[in-house]
């Protein structure tokens, strides 16, 4: 599992705790954290904070970057519309591992109000744990990105 390494972390009010939760987490393993906010519980607009650490990422300076929200579907949305940005919701570990090994994604989003926090952790290191295999999977990855430019 990759933990040397500095992920960017986003979320709304309403994924506050999750993210605080994990950027203890994360920070455990040896990971640093850059958070982009929010940084309390009161009501503001993820787009804004999604939209910062999927930038990040998008520049380098970030390897991975976790974004959370009640659903995780606005913060994923936000995270996608980043070029270079392949954000994955993820409800559960497989398909966080399946996501990195065949989607390349640099970005993983949680939904707090439907993912608890032992679970959240579970998802976070499945996604840190896999790697990309290429191979075929570069080829439809090219073609994902190229979607970018139309």
């Amino acid at each position: 599992m990759e933990t040397n390494i500095t992920i960017a972390l986003g979320c709304d009010h309403g994924g506050y705790a999750l993210k605080e939760h994990l950027k203890t987490y994360l920070e455990g393993l040896g990971c640093t954290c850059k958070d982009f906010g929010c940084h309390s519980q009161e009501s503001c607009d993820y787009p804004v904070f999604a939209q910062q650490a999927a930038q990040a990422v998008a520049d380098g300076v970030c390897r991975f970057g976790i974004v959370v929200c009640t659903t995780g579907i606005g913060v994923s949305i936000c995270a996608n519309k980043v070029r270079g940005v392949r954000c994955a919701l993820c409800h559960e570990p497989w398909s966080a591992q399946m996501t990195r090994r065949h989607n390349d994604a640099n970005m993983l989003a949680i939904g707090a109000g439907v993912t608890g926090e032992k679970l959240a952790q579970e998802i976070v290191d499945a996604f840190l744990a896999a790697e990309f295999e290429g191979g075929r999977h570069q080829r439809r990855v090219d073609q994902m990105m190229a979607l970018e430019d139309r």
